[in-house]
């Protein structure tokens, strides 16, 4: 049997490419996500305004994402790791309360999203049109969350409609409308959803 060898040359081309891939991503992830900051609508955002701000070209910008609703997720999934850690919190702190546990989770969701309202409304508006934000991976996770919990204390009607039920009033459209519009603050809107789930759930 004959083994091959990559040359030393090739492979450390192989490295170099790969770490310039890796800079690229941070970079173009960097970029993306402050310009989706400022701007009114993140949807809006030119391409090409993000390739320049990343130092790369276009066609990088657009092999790595694809399109600028792929990059909108890819900016939201990063950000999502703060949400993961919230929710991770509550679940060892509740432990013994599922109740208490749903209501953390929820309240950690309307936080997260009222920090992120415009990426999150672009996101949520860019699903309408592609994967449903209901079969979404991220969504789905904490779908399961919320399931796991009323199982967790025998809730007797069916688990799965239920967390739909508690997920509902975390939709962003719905959170700016009452920022916004009628000018609740972020501990309003928090609490008003705990005091529901408490209302619902502790029966």
């Amino acid at each position: 049997m004959t083994i091959r060898t990559i040359s030393p040359i090739l492979l450390g081309g192989l490295i170099a490419e790969r770490a310039d891939a890796a800079r690229n991503r941070v970079a173009i992830l960097a970029a993306a996500s402050q310009l989706f900051d400022d701007a009114t609508d993140p949807a809006g955002v030119p391409m090409d305004a993000i390739a320049e701000a990343a130092g790369v070209g276009k066609g990088t910008l657009f092999r790595r994402f694809g399109d600028r609703s792929a990059l909108l997720l890819a900016v939201y999934d990063q950000r999502l790791s703060e949400l993961r850690d919230a929710m991770r919190t509550s679940v060892p702190a509740a432990a013994d309360d599922p109740v208490e546990r749903i209501a953390d989770i929820l309240e950690a969701i309307v936080l997260f999203k009222l920090r992120n309202r415009r990426l999150m409304r672009a996101v949520e508006d860019a699903r309408n049109g592609a994967t449903s934000l209901y079969s979404s991976a991220q969504y789905r996770e904490i779908h399961d969350l919320i399931t796991e919990s009323l199982l967790d204390m025998d809730w007797s009607l069916n688990v799965g409609w239920t967390a739909h039920a508690l997920l509902a009033p975390t939709r962003i459209d719905l959170i700016e409308h009452l920022a916004t519009n009628e000018n609740l603050s972020a501990t309003r809107i928090a609490g008003e959803l705990r005091g529901f789930t408490y209302r619902l759930l502790r029966r």
